[in-house]
Order: structure tokens, then C-alpha cells, then sequence
């Protein structure tokens, strides 16, 4: 919203509006002016599914311990991926995580009763 201010009285103006997004695209938003270039117009970016370049996941595995049942997290940080993992023993204190770089168990926390 834009502040008008004359003499005695305030006078806002809204924004402008925006133009209807369309499916399927990805949108970078940012500031006016940002160094990052976000115009609201379509990025080229490659899409989540895309990325192959984020070799840390974070994974919930069912509670008999079979199968993974979420990825909580998923990073291109080691440190923020132990972090995840952390928070993730310390959310979900009775249940199988694992920390993993690729294909590679890098840490397991095996949900035992403590």
C-alpha cells in the first residue's frame, strides 16, 4: 500500500495488481529492486523434482522400521542436514531416522526406548 500525505489528510493507494499465475510454473518472488532480479515473471529453474544436486535427506521410517514413510528434509548442506536430523530425534524420539548422502547412511537413530 502507498501513503499519500497532503497537507491534513492521508490518502492510501493499493498495490497494483498482480497477474494470474499460471500452473505449473515456478515464480521467484522478491523486493522491488532486489539484487536477485524477482519479477514475478516465470523462472527457468529447474523444478524440486529436478534437483539432483541435494545429497542430503533426512528420512521417518514406519514405525516396524520396513520402509521410509517421509522425507523430512532434504539439503545440499551437510550441517543443515544433521540439523534436520537432530530435530527430527528429538520430534520423533520412537522411531527410525537416518541421516543419508546419497546412497550412504551417514547416521541412524534407531528409536530404541530411552
Amino acid at each position: 500500500m502507498i501513503a499519500i500525505r497532503t497537507s491534513a489528510k492521508t490518502y492510501f493507494t493499493p498495490p497494483p495488481a498482480l497477474p494470474a499465475p499460471l500452473p505449473g510454473l515456478i515464480y521467484r518472488f522478491a523486493s522491488a529492486g532486489g539484487r536477485e532480479g524477482g519479477s514475478g515473471e516465470p523462472s527457468s529453474a529447474p523444478g524440486p523434482t529436478d534437483r539432483e544436486d541435494l545429497p542430503y535427506k533426512v528420512e521417518v521410517w514406519d514405525e516396524a522400521g520396513h520402509g521410509v514413510e517421509q522425507v523430512l528434509a532434504v539439503t545440499a548442506s551437510g550441517s543443515i542436514g544433521y540439523a534436520a536430523y537432530y530435530a527430527a530425534t528429538r520430534e520423533f524420539p520412537n522411531r527410525r531416522i537416518t541421516l543419508r548422502h546419497k546412497n550412504r547412511i551417514m547416521s541412524q537413530w534407531d528409536g530404541s526406548e530411552h
